[in-house]
C-alpha cells in the first residue's frame, strides 16, 4: 500500500512539472509566443497552489478513498482538455484546472501518516517523498521528448491516461478510512490560519521550510541564468542533466525518514539546514567556470537537494504530531508557507544576481540558511530550561 501511494504521489506531481519541458512544443504547435507557452507552466502551478488551499483541508472531512479518486478523475479531464485544446486560452484554463486538481500527493502525506505507527512515520514520509521526487523527475525528463517526437498534446494525453488508470487502481486498493472532523467546508478553510496561531511547532516548521525552500528556489532560478550566461554558455539542456544529478535524492529521503523516527525531527532539522548552508559555500565554487565550476554546481546542488529534502521530511514529521484530528489542515498551512517562501526565493534571486551575479545567489542561499539556524537555536534554547523544570517537579514528586 505504501508504495502503490508512492506511486500515486509521482504521477500526481509529475502534472505540475511536464508542462515546463513541454513549453517549446506548445509554443511551436499552436503558433503562440514563448510568453505564452510559458504562461501554461505559471497556469498549472499557480492553479497547484490553489488547489493546496482550496482542496487539500478536505482530506479531513470527506473520506480518502473518495476524494483521492475523484481528484485524479478531475485531473484526468482537465489533462483531456488540455491535450485536446484548439487554442491557448483553452490550453491555459485546463492547465489551471489541472493544477489545482492534482494535489493528491498533499492529501494522501497526511493519510499515509495514520496507517502507520507513530514511530514509522518519518519512513513513510520520506517514501511519499521519493515518489513525489521520481515523479518530478521523470516527468521533466520524459515530457520533453513526448512532445517532440509525437507533438505537444501526447504529453497531457498520456498523463490523462495514467490518472484515469491509478484512479481505478485505488478505487479498488485504498482501505476506508473515517473522516476525523465534520467541520463545514467554510471552517476547514479558515482552519490552517487558526491553526498557525495556536501551534507553535507548526509556526517553527513553517518557518523552516519557508526559508531552507527558499534558498533552493533561489538557487535553481539562478544557476539557469548562471549557466545560460556567457560564463558557460550552455543552455536549458544544463539545467536538466544538473537537475538529473539530484536523482540520487530520492534514495536519501526514506534515511532521513529513518533518522527523524529515531533521533527526532529536531536533529534532522539541525542536519538539513547545516547542510544548506554549507551548499551555499560549494555552490560559489560555480563563479570559476569550467570544468571546475561544473564540478561545485553539481556538489553543491546534491547537498542542498539532500538537505532540504530532509528537512521537509523532518517537518512533516513534526507536524503530523500535532494534531490527529486535522492532520490535513496542518498540512495545508506547512506547503502553503513554504510554497511562499520559494516564490519569495526565485524573486530574489532574479533581482540579487542581475546586482552581484552567481556570489550574491549562494550569499542570499548562506543568509536564508542562516536565519533557519538561528530560529532553531532559538527554539532549543527555550526547550532546555522547560526540560530542566519538568525535571524538576518529577524530582519533587518522586521525593514526596
Amino acid at each position: 500500500m505504501i508504495a502503490l501511494l508512492a506511486v500515486a504521489c509521482g504521477v500526481a506531481v509529475g502534472n505540475v512539472y511536464f508542462p515546463q519541458a513541454a513549453a517549446p512544443a506548445v509554443a511551436a504547435g499552436l503558433g503562440v509566443g514563448a510568453g505564452t507557452a510559458a504562461g501554461v507552466v505559471s497556469a498549472a502551478q499557480f492553479g497547484y497552489a490553489a488547489g493546496i488551499f482550496l482542496l487539500v483541508p478536505l482530506g479531513d472531512r470527506v473520506p480518502h478513498r473518495r476524494l483521492i479518486v475523484a481528484l485524479l478523475a478531475a485531473t484526468a479531464a482537465a489533462l483531456a482538455v488540455a491535450g485536446a485544446a484548439p487554442g491557448a486560452g483553452v490550453l491555459l484554463a485546463a492547465s489551471a484546472a489541472a493544477g489545482a486538481a492534482t494535489v493528491v500527493a498533499p492529501v494522501i502525506g497526511p493519510m499515509a501518516a495514520g496507517l502507520v505507527p507513530a514511530d514509522r512515520r518519518g519512513l513513510v514520509s520520506g517514501v511519499m517523498l521519493s515518489g513525489s521526487l521520481g515523479g518530478m523527475l521523470l516527468s521533466r525528463s520524459l515530457g520533453g521528448p513526448l512532445a517532440q517526437w509525437l507533438g505537444w498534446r501526447s504529453p497531457y494525453l498520456v498523463a490523462a491516461a495514467l490518472a484515469l488508470v491509478l484512479a481505478a487502481v485505488l478505487w479498488r486498493a485504498l482501505p476506508a478510512t473515517v473522516p476525523p472532523s465534520g467541520h463545514a467546508y467554510r471552517r476547514l478553510l479558515v482552519e490552517p490560519l487558526v491553526l498557525l496561531r495556536q501551534e507553535p511547532q507548526l509556526r517553527r516548521s513553517c518557518f523552516y521550510q519557508a526559508a531552507v525552500f527558499g534558498a533552493f528556489s533561489a538557487v535553481w532560478t539562478g544557476v539557469a541564468l548562471l549557466l545560460g550566461g556567457p560564463r558557460y554558455g550552455l543552455g536549458a539542456p544544463a539545467v536538466g542533466a544538473l537537475a538529473l544529478v539530484n536523482a540520487a535524492t530520492m534514495l536519501c529521503t526514506p534515511v532521513a525518514g529513518r533518522a527523524a523516527d529515531r533521533r527526532g525531527a529536531d536533529a534532522v532539522s539541525l542536519w538539513a539546514m547545516v547542510g544548506v548552508l554549507a551548499s551555499a559555500g560549494v555552490l560559489a565554487v560555480g563563479c570559476a567556470g569550467g570544468a571546475l565550476g561544473l564540478v561545485g554546481l553539481a556538489a553543491g546542488s546534491l547537498l542542498l537537494d539532500v538537505a532540504m529534502q530532509s528537512g521537509m521530511v523532518a517537518n512533516q514529521v513534526r507536524n503530523y504530531a500535532l494534531r490527529a484530528d486535522a492532520r490535513s489542515r496542518v498540512n495545508t498551512a506547512y506547503m502553503t508557507c513554504g510554497y511562499l517562501g520559494g516564490a519569495a526565493g526565485s524573486w530574489l534571486a532574479a533581482r540579487v544576481y542581475g546586482g552581484f551575479g552567481w556570489a550574491g545567489v549562494c550569499a542570499l542561499t548562506g543568509a536564508l540558511a542562516a536565519s533557519a539556524l538561528v530560529r532553531h537555536a532559538a527554539a532549543m534554547r527555550r526547550r532546555g530550561p522547560a526540560r530542566h523544570a519538568a525535571a524538576t517537579v518529577d524530582a519533587a514528586g518522586g521525593g514526596a
